[in-house]
């Protein structure tokens, strides 16, 4: 997940980092154990590493939430709820409109990615401690309830999702902090505002489709336990320790803490990789058979491997993106994105500036001067709903 930032200059993160040997390689990316799948999947949905302390203690999240946010402005700022954690017949005998119905979904540990403690009194429930997890932005829901509530889809980036406007409530936040959140918008978030203090949020990615690649996110800095424990640690807020001196960052815990992040990113990466992508749309099979000759010879230098997830990093200038973003990396560079899925993560490239496949076609055909005629650009657009 890539995951929610405050500047640092004016509210510093619990002190919490990633140790050195996570650049090494990963090993073990197969044949991943049920039960490690089984526990991967309790971290990825329901784990905050402790990051309450973040959320509640820092951010004073539980406050807003408790008085202002109802089911009905829940759902429009993209939380989803899932159906399955739900009594029968629930929906139909609650306020959408009052926050107290908001803790009680909490309560039941039904919104997705929200877990919050709720305590019961002579004055009916009040929410006390809320923290966030890889869910809030690598889940969404079917919507066979309703739009927003229904069955989990775990590894679909939330792209209804605006983290930035349900950040810009707390409290402790200045009105400059609150404007630039409210700038990012819905289904973007910029992992690194927090780290450098610049504003340049990018797309939430998904969290599937993403074993083989070497390269987790857009820059490339690391594989999926270096983003997951950055993301942990220094978005969430969890209890970890995360270093990385390429971007400048060294959050060690105090002697003593225990790391609530490593010892779970073996799990949480087992279960990422076994999410399954999306099944692929209807596409014309003659249409995407030619379309294969097109991408073996524009395209296959870069998208290598059986599922196209082998992928090198790419100067920005050498793929005709704005570098303000890969700048602020570790890489410095843009990664070749992986296509498994592909269909089904509009819009691309990491700032969203693509709206569909043929506009990333065009982008490459100018850019890379790939001299495609416009019988190879639909033939390969639709090889690519293929994946």
């Amino acid at each position: 997940m890539e995951g929610h930032t405050v500047r640092r200059r004016a509210l510093q993160l619990a002190p919490v980092l990633v140790v050195a040997a996570m650049f090494a390689p990963a090993c073990g990316d197969s044949g991943d154990s049920q039960a490690s799948i089984a526990s991967g999947m309790e971290t990825f949905r329901y784990d905050t590493f402790n990051d309450e302390v973040f959320w509640t203690d820092t951010l004073r999240m539980h406050e807003p939430i408790a008085a202002a946010v109802d089911p009905v402005t829940a759902l429009s700022v993209g939380l989803k709820v899932d159906a399955e954690a739900l009594p029968p017949g629930i929906l139909g005998t609650v306020d959408l409109n009052s926050p107290a119905t908001t803790v009680a979904l909490i309560k039941m540990n039904a919104v997705v990615g929200i877990k919050g403690e709720v305590t019961t009194g002579a004055g009916g429930d009040t929410l006390t401690r809320v923290g966030v997890t890889c869910a809030l932005c690598h889940s969404t829901v079917d919507d066979s309830v309703m739009p927003g509530i229904g069955r989990r889809i775990d590894g679909a980036a939330n792209r209804d999702l605006n983290p930035g406007a349900i950040i810009a409530l707390s409290p402790a936040l200045t009105a400059e902090q609150r404007a630039i959140y409210m700038s990012w918008g819905k289904g973007k978030y910029d992992p690194r505002y927090n780290v450098d203090g610049m504003n340049g949020p990018v797309m939430i990615p998904p969290a599937y489709g993403l074993k083989g690649s070497q390269h987790a996110t857009y820059t490339g800095d690391g594989d999926i336990r270096y983003w997951n424990n950055y993301v942990a640690v220094t978005q969430m807020g969890g209890q970890g320790t995360f270093v990385d001196d390429r971007i400048g960052v060294d959050k060690t815990l105090p002697a003593g803490t225990e790391d609530l992040v490593k010892p779970k990113l073996d799990a949480l990466r087992a279960y990422q990789f076994s999410l399954p992508v999306p099944a692929a749309p209807a596409f014309d099979q003659t249409m995407s058979d030619r379309g294969k000759d097109v991408f073996a010879q524009r395209c296959a230098s870069c998208h290598q491997g059986d599922a196209k997830t082998q992928s090198d990093l790419h100067d920005p200038a050498e793929v005709g993106q704005d570098p303000t973003y890969a700048l602020r990396s570790a890489s410095k560079k843009y990664r070749t994105t992986p296509l498994r899925g592909l269909a089904s993560g509009a819009p691309y490239f990491h700032d969203g500036s693509a709206p569909d496949l043929m506009s990333v076609i065009n982008h490459y055909d100018q850019t890379l001067s790939l001299g495609m005629v416009d019988q190879d650009k639909v033939d390969l657009a639709e090889y690519l709903k293929s994946f």
